[in-house]
């Protein structure tokens, strides 16, 4: 939605932000799925990030590729930041993690069909680069202080304004996997935003993925996780207390009370660095500069929730996986929240327990994923309760997705992570050798 929409010279007015929200109402027989999947590109023979900036570099691949199979780029002040087919584009985040954003579809075999086919056009180029992108979590072998910013502006306003001890490593090192679902009402949308939240640190630990970082084993299985816990709580973590009821306009309010990093006028960032909140911003401007709708959207777009509204539902907090997992992921997630009784097995799973114990969890469970604890249980116990729900839904649903889930069952059954996995062959057969690690995460 643009500003456009709203003439510059006039004041923005809360219903005008509301819109952005109850445009995204869907009919039941339309619910589609998306996906925004990251990669980190390394080069094959260091296992280095891959550059932005070197002759055989991430610039210089979107270059080739554009050209190759007749794609746009996507630029800022000049710099090829991505590029764009249709709907369909490829992107960078601040250290060069490479970004594929799918069109929603109707169902996950759209969506892979689509993913097969860019990997089938794409990796053939990056290996003229001498480049492979690894199904992982976090870079295993540069840290952050070797991965240049890429020459995106609001990357660098970022990187100088984020507090956190963490947030250079959330920003240069880390890949993840987020889904998208639709929603048919705000009654709808609030009832599966609060489900996709309780469910968010059950899936954090399911699909934890990050243990190696910098060569060594961190300590944690989800080090990307941890990363998230410490980059700024005043736009991370969870954005609702979902004891209580909840709205649209509490969500806004939300959005509205973050402190802003930058607004953009005439194609330049007048950076705020958090010294007012959106609201203020609103109520009394900022050097001359009044609110429009696309300072809101860039406003919510700079916040990093767990589960994120906008005119569909974003669920966030994955480490990115092999395709197996990610299309598991959105396995899980369509079979809760696209079915009613799905959803009301959910609650009742988690009848009684209350907000600040599934707060304290997310604190757990960059460390002990599928063995941290939750109301006096294993967390793995829960997992699978969830994975069966989500199971029988998809059966009923008739579209023989629940196909996406099996590859996934024996580490539910088995109660652990893929970062299990990883560490029990780093400590045994690998013997932390590097080199088999990349293997592993690059096939």
């Amino acid at each position: 939605m643009s500003s456009t929409l709203i003439k510059s010279n006039t004041k923005l007015e809360f219903e005008d932000i509301k819109k952005i929200y109850t445009s995204g109402f869907k009919n039941k027989t339309d619910l589609k799925v998306g996906i925004e999947y990251e990669r980190l590109p390394v080069y094959d023979d260091s296992y280095c990030a891959a550059s932005y900036y070197n002759k055989n570099g991430i610039c210089e691949f979107l270059r080739a590729f554009a050209r190759k199979e007749n794609w746009d780029y996507i630029t800022d002040n000049l710099d090829i930041i991505g590029l764009k087919q249709g709907h369909t584009t490829i992107t960078l985040e601040p250290g060069c993690q490479t970004e594929f954003s799918i069109e929603p579809k109707n169902s996950i075999s759209e969506l892979k069909s689509k993913i097969d086919e860019l990997d089938s056009k794409i990796i053939p180029v990056l290996n003229n680069f001498g480049i492979k992108f690894l199904n992982y979590g976090i870079s295993p072998v540069s840290t952050y202080k070797n991965i240049k910013l890429i020459p995106k502006k609001r990357y660098h306003i970022m990187a100088n304004y984020l507090w956190g001890i963490l947030s250079d490593v959330m920003m240069r090192e880390t890949a993840g996997i987020q889904g998208t679902f639709d929603f048919t009402s705000e009654e709808d949308c609030i009832e599966k935003f609060k489900i996709a939240n309780m469910l968010s640190p059950f899936m954090t630990a399911l699909f934890a993925n990050s243990p190696i970082r910098g060569g060594v084993d961190t300590g944690y299985k989800s080090f990307r996780a941890l990363s998230w816990l410490n980059t700024d709580n005043d736009r991370c973590g969870f954005c609702c207390n979902f004891d209580n009821n909840y709205s649209f306009d509490e969500y806004i309010d939300y959005i509205m009370n973050i402190p802003m990093l930058f607004i953009a006028r005439d194609n330049e960032e007048i950076v705020i660095d958090g010294k007012i909140s959106f609201k203020e911003f609103m109520d009394r401007g900022f050097n001359n500069h009044i609110a429009n709708l696309d300072d809101y959207l860039l406003q919510a777009n700079l916040a990093f929730p767990e589960v994120r509204i906008r005119n569909f539902i974003e669920v966030r907090n994955h480490d990115c996986g092999n395709k197996e997992s990610i299309y598991a992921m959105l396995a899980i997630y369509k079979g809760i929240l696209y079915n009613k009784s799905a959803r009301e097995k959910v609650l009742s799973l988690f009848k009684n327990r209350k907000f600040n114990e599934f707060a304290e969890l997310r604190y757990n469970i960059p460390r002990y994923a599928t063995e941290s604890l939750f109301n006096g249980a294993k967390i793995k116990d829960y997992i699978k309760e969830i994975v069966n729900i989500a199971k029988i839904s998809l059966k009923e649903q008739s579209n023989n997705e629940e196909k996406y889930i099996e590859p996934i069952e024996s580490l539910v059954t088995e109660g652990i992570s893929p970062a299990d996995i990883i560490l029990k062959n780093w400590y045994g057969s690998w013997d932390k050798d590097i080199n088999k690690l990349i293997k592993y995460i690059s096939e």
